[in-house]
């Protein structure tokens, strides 16, 4: 249940940031309500999450998950450049995640 509920804060907070990309500088009410709602509820389910899953590795996933959306998202939805120096950023995030994991925090 606790990766449940984490891929629900990560999903809530990936939304939150996108929406505050829209919101030019939170100008925008509609994606600045988003925002506020999306990392209200990102929090929450990060929250219930760490009742389950230890804290470092609870963080180390959500962090490291929604950067790396963010960042394809960015390529994706808003043109942003890809280049080498971000390729080798995103893949020392997701190994950095993959080697808490396999530290064995519980």
């Amino acid at each position: 249940m606790g990766y449940l509920l984490l891929s629900g804060a990560i999903a809530a907070e990936v939304a939150a940031t996108t929406a505050m990309k829209y919101s030019d500088g939170l100008s925008r009410p509609g994606p600045a309500l988003l925002t506020a709602v999306g990392y209200l509820v990102s929090f929450v389910l990060l929250a219930r999450t760490l009742k389950s899953l230890s804290i470092g590795t609870a963080y180390a996933i959500w962090s490291g998950v929604g950067t790396a959306t963010i960042a394809v998202l960015g390529l994706l939805l808003f043109g942003e450049g890809l280049n080498a120096t971000k390729i080798t950023g995103l893949l020392l995030i997701i190994g950095g995640v993959v080697v808490l994991n396999l530290g064995g925090a519980h």
